[in-house]
């Protein structure tokens, strides 16, 4: 995203440009399709690996021409500063989220992830039903007000689903570009982990 006054209309006028996103995180690998797409890679640019909040003052003060950030932290400053998106992660990636497991506990304890499992997909789907009072619950935790909170999560799914090929293809095309870009130190396979399905 970009402040509301802010010249930039495209990707391609952030050459050059300092721009201000958490080292490693989904949003840097959205920022290395968006320049990709753009005919540009991270080189063009000028990197500043910052936290959210990092992110958000060097934002708000002028310190980076943009800002690449998810939700809440997202609607946050488009709520209260009005910052205009560039350009729209979901048209780059799903975005997907995981959750993890070590690998002896999912093979001794299955029931125990199926029940995760399960209080999971009711979690989601009270959270969809009832957006105001999970705001209202979510928003300390996150440091941010009720009604932004809300906001953002319109805009998410909080879906859980079995991982599938889809999923894993996706998170093997994420690493790779990882690799590509020096932020992991090898190629991972993405397909050598052990992914685990519900009974």
């Amino acid at each position: 995203m970009v402040k509301a006054d802010s010249p930039i209309t495209s990707v391609a006028q952030l050459k050059g440009k300092k721009i201000a996103f958490a080292k490693g995180a989904g949003a840097h690998f959205l920022l290395l399709e968006a320049l990709a797409q753009a005919g540009l890679s991270i080189k063009d640019i000028e990197p500043a690996y910052l936290s959210p909040a990092d992110g958000r003052a060097a934002f708000e003060n002028g310190s980076v021409a943009a800002w690449v950030v998810w939700d809440p932290f997202l609607a946050a400053v488009q709520r209260q500063s009005g910052a205009r998106i560039l350009v729209d992660g979901g048209k780059i990636a799903s975005y997907r989220r995981f959750y993890l497991a070590a690998t002896p506990f999912a093979k001794a304890r299955p029931d125990v992830l199926n029940s995760v499992y399960t209080e999971l997909q009711k979690a989601g789907d009270w959270i969809k039903k009832n957006p105001g009072p999970a705001a209202e619950w979510h928003a300390p935790f996150v440091g941010l007000d009720a009604a932004t909170v809300e906001v953002a999560n319109q805009r998410r799914s909080y879906r859980v689903q079995p991982v599938d090929t889809e999923s894993l293809a996706e998170q093997q095309r994420i690493a790779d570009a990882f690799t590509q870009a020096n932020i992991l130190p090898r190629r991972v396979l993405v397909a050598d982990s052990a992914v685990w399905r519900p009974a």
